[in-house]
């Protein structure tokens, strides 16, 4: 079995406020993920805006240090203490996609030259190599060399510039691509283009996909995995289907409530969204208790343990038979 994704006692920690009165807020709290599979998966990380999905995903990407602890990717460490030193090797394991299409390429320079680029930094140096390392990775997206070469992002659809991201991170054939929100700027009417080609390049790529979304029916849709994310915590991890069709930590019920319209009849105290934050990312025991109908002293006192379901999901609460 490969080691697609673990996490091991992952840590960030910031420091925020002023010189008087510093806040420690801890973005990743001893995140703890394995997923190991002899072919290629779609995992997916979902949560509300603060619940430390990008964080993790910066970490993998080292476009930040973690504080502690370690990530890898497909049995290499890449973030952490022991991290491979080589870039390539980095670049030719993983790959991102970023939300905003439109941010990852300058306004004053051609799309094409970005795609070279990453081709020539791999290791294709003559231009027959070039051309034919594009045109494989535009095709597979539905695109053709004719269709980006000379052209400015302005020239191109969100949908349309999405597909350039991905087809610029397929040329290095990376192991594994961390697309970010990668649908959110795009037209309703397109997303689910987007989320059907990466279906399409697991199978055909043999490309597994860390997918961050706050969208439960496309992580659903495309998932074999799924972890929910609250407060730089994993609150529930397992089989996607499984999950999102029987959320068992309150947490993830509240989630797919939401969605649904529904409205379970919890007593919850309500905070500020600022106040609420801060004062979650330092619990000490669950930081999901004080919106949780389960709560109880013990929850403020003991962070909750993984508990393993017969589906062999993870459950982080001390009452999860309760729900």
């Amino acid at each position: 079995m490969t080691t697609i994704l673990k996490t091991t006692h992952l840590n960030k920690f910031y420091r925020l406020g002023g010189l008087v009165k510093r806040v420690r807020i801890n973005a990743l709290d001893d995140v703890n993920l394995t997923v190991q599979s002899d072919k290629p998966v779609i995992i997916s990380l979902v949560g509300e805006s603060g619940s430390g999905k990008t964080t993790l995903a910066k970490v993998i990407l080292r476009l930040i240090k973690p504080t502690s602890g370690s990530a890898v990717i497909y049995d290499q460490v890449v973030a952490g203490e022991g991290a491979i030193p080589s870039r390539k090797t980095f670049l030719n394991t993983l790959q991102p996609i970023f939300q905003n299409p439109f941010e990852a390429f300058s306004a004053y320079r051609t799309v094409d030259s970005y795609l070279q680029k990453t081709a020539n930094r791999i290791g294709h140096k003559t231009n027959l190599e070039t051309s034919d390392a594009l045109g494989e990775a535009l095709n597979s997206v539905g695109l053709k060399h004719a269709d980006v070469k000379g052209k400015y992002p302005n020239q191109f659809s969100g949908g349309e510039l999405q597909r350039v991201s991905i087809a610029r991170a397929l040329i290095p054939k990376p192991k594994i691509i961390i697309a970010d929100e990668p649908v959110s700027m795009v037209d309703a009417s397109l997303r689910m283009n987007i989320i059907n080609l990466f279906l399409s390049l697991k199978e055909v790529y043999k490309t597994s996909f860390l997918y961050i979304t706050h969208d439960l029916a496309t992580a659903y849709y495309v998932s074999d995995y799924i972890a929910v994310m609250y407060r730089g915590t994993i609150v529930e991890f397992g089989n996607a289907r499984a999950i999102l069709s029987q959320p068992q930590h309150p947490y993830t019920q509240l989630l797919l409530d939401s969605i649904a319209g529904t409205n379970r009849k919890w007593e919850r105290k309500t905070y500020k969204a600022s106040d609420m934050e801060a004062k979650e990312f330092q619990f000490s025991g669950c930081r999901f208790r004080n919106r949780c109908p389960l709560a109880k002293d013990l929850c403020k006192e003991q962070r909750p343990p993984a508990v393993l379901q017969n589906d062999g999901r993870e459950v982080y609460c001390h009452f999860v038979d309760q729900t």
